[in-house]
């Protein structure tokens, strides 16, 4: 049998294969930080058909000859780069500006009674503990956040947000029986260690047992979410969580913007919550970046270049195509000569 036939056979699956790349990406063109990908192919293994032969005294070296067998899907690897960031003007979306990930929960809300402890020095959490909780974490870069019913900060999908509770000398704002006052005109810190659901409810819990509404919230660059309240005191709420990881492109996508952690990725490496120690930088911007308040990341796939490879793409499989048709009128032409 020829081989061209199975080259040939090879050179449309990885082709095809790569429209379905392209198609995707131009399908989620407008999706809210969507990483493209790209294919990259790799020859197969090829058969020698003669040996190569060292120099002697009388001839020269003689090169080895090899026939390759076709093609195959080397990688789709996920374009990491930054997404253009594109103005809202909604108070609670939120852009990355640099590789971190935001941490969202599906599962019973994490408050003062369960929440999930950091480890202080690590910057890990313990996956033990959080099956223990009920709490199936994943990631998105998908800021377009919004409240339930609850008060829940949670993804389009549902997912909650988690972050760090602040507390000062007295006070902690996120507890088992809801959000509590704590003035951001003095010293206060994020609890550093305990990952919470953060909720931003209707009206906040004041010193003296009353309660003010909330009139409308900001979200700074370390995701440090505060409030003003109808009695014209402003209060910290709590901090949205951040994690990075050694090898983003080895995320599994999920679907609906999510990822999931993987055995290639790296476990997530937590940000430190806004006051800790920063002896090792992990509190500052860093491997996680900043946070845009009002902004979304626009996705990252560039539609001149996946036009173009969509027209070489497609010439590829045309001629793949070609070279099985030649390759069954040479058969043809064999059996033919038996006649």
């Amino acid at each position: 049998m020829l081989k061209s036939l199975y080259s040939g056979i090879a050179g449309l699956k990885v082709n095809q294969q790569k429209l379905d790349v392209i198609g995707n990406n131009v399908a989620n063109v407008g999706t809210t930080a969507f990483k493209g990908s790209t294919v990259n192919f790799q020859d197969m293994l090829s058969q020698s058909v003669s040996s190569s032969q060292g120099a002697s005294q009388n001839l020269g070296g003689i090169n080895g000859n090899q026939v390759g067998s076709g093609v195959k899907i080397g990688t789709i690897a996920v374009n990491q780069a930054q997404g253009n960031m594109m103005a809202t003007g909604n108070d609670s979306d939120v852009a990355i500006n640099g590789n971190g990930y935001f941490m969202v929960e599906a599962g019973p809300a994490l408050n003062g009674t369960t929440p999930l402890t950091v480890d202080p020095v690590t910057h890990l959490v313990d996956p033990a503990a959080a099956s223990t909780a009920g709490a199936s974490i994943s990631y998105t870069r998908d800021g377009s956040f919004g409240r339930d019913d609850q008060g829940n900060l949670i993804t389009a999908s549902g997912l909650k947000v988690l972050g760090y509770s602040v507390k000062d000398a007295s006070t902690e704002s996120i507890q088992a029986d809801g959000v509590h006052f704590v003035n951001v005109n003095v010293p206060y810190t994020a609890t550093g260690t305990d990952l919470k659901t953060l909720v931003i409810p209707d009206s906040v819990t004041l010193a003296d047992g009353t309660t003010s509404k909330i009139t409308k919230i900001s979200i700074d660059n370390n995701g440090v979410v505060t409030a003003n309240l109808a009695n014209t005191s402003t209060t910290v709420i709590g901090q949205i969580a951040m994690a990075s990881f050694n090898n983003t492109a080895g995320l599994k996508d999920l679907g609906g913007n999510v990822y999931q952690d993987t055995t290639n990725s790296g476990i997530a490496i937590i940000k430190s919550g806004y006051g800790a120690a920063k002896a090792d930088d992990n509190s500052g911007g860093g491997a996680y970046g900043t946070m845009n308040s009002g902004s979304l990341e626009a996705s990252n796939v560039d539609l001149a270049q996946q036009f173009t490879d969509m027209i070489v793409t497609t010439r590829a499989f045309e001629a793949n195509g070609k070279t099985i048709s030649n390759g069954d009128e040479i058969l043809q032409t064999i059996i033919g000569l038996k006649r």
